[in-house]
């Protein structure tokens, strides 16, 4: 797991990374901003700096998302698009849903309920 601490906000960012059935779950707690883009652009790549083919990021635990987490999730979508794969995002609370939508980010990365329905959609 992954602080991310930034003085006066501790805590303000944990990721969670784990492969189920060949795909990475990174389960994202805490806000999403400019501070933390680079953390969380790391988490959705694998060790040697390429996204993997196929994510699901769990926003369920994300209290805060700006257009910088936008950008994350484009990039990445954008990087395992390339490779024939696929990013997924799960469980994302309505303040985040409210971001995503009227950017038209849910178009073209699919948002489901839950991590179990990212994964078998």
């Amino acid at each position: 797991m992954t602080d991310i601490q930034k003085e006066g906000r501790p805590g303000r960012l944990s990721v969670q990374a784990e492969v189920v059935d060949g795909i990475l779950v990174v389960t994202v707690h805490g806000e999403i901003d400019d501070d933390v883009k680079d953390a969380l652009g790391q988490a959705l790549t694998s060790e040697d700096g390429v996204a993997p083919p196929r994510i699901v990021a769990d926003l369920s635990g994300v209290t805060f998302m700006d257009s910088s987490g936008i950008n994350v999730f484009i990039a990445t979508h954008l990087r395992v698009s390339q490779a024939q794969g696929w990013l997924r995002i799960a469980g994302a609370q309505e303040s985040v849903v409210r971001l995503l939508q009227p950017v038209g980010v849910d178009a073209f990365i699919p948002c489901h309920p839950t991590v179990e329905q990212a994964l078998n959609a």
